[in-house]
């Protein structure tokens, strides 16, 4: 996993971009949400879905269920400047041609902690 955005219209790891994401439920539907880019693949790549729903408050029944969240904390991909978490084990597979658009760029630092949180997590 590699920290490498690039001001180019393109998407990359570390960036911050907006595509759908199936539910897991039912993966012919779904929902377009931001999602944290952290690697490639190939000529795809790998994010973490990001959501506003503040899972603090219900951590124990989240974690029963099998779904851990990392506090990314706020920035320009949510209009409305609410804070953000990204879930740490479900791993997308995100093809640039279904990038809706870029969010914004994760500074390094954070970056960095969820990389590190990940690996408690991985599917």
């Amino acid at each position: 996993m590699t920290y490498d955005p690039h001001p180019d219209g393109a998407p990359d790891p570390g960036e911050i971009v907006w595509t759908r994401v199936p539910y897991e439920d039912d993966p012919s539907r779904g929902k377009d949400r931001p999602v944290l880019l952290i690697a490639r693949t190939g000529d795809d790549l790998v994010g973490l879905m990001m959501t506003s729903k503040d899972h603090d408050r219900d951590i124990e029944q989240e974690a029963r269920d099998g779904r851990f969240w990392f506090d990314v904390g706020s920035g320009p991909w949510d209009g409305a400047g609410r804070p953000s978490e990204v879930r740490l084990n479900r791993l997308i597979t995100v093809h640039p041609v279904d990038v809706r658009r870029e969010g914004a760029v994760l500074d390094r630092s954070r970056f960095d902690a969820v990389i590190s949180a990940l690996g408690e997590h991985l599917p």
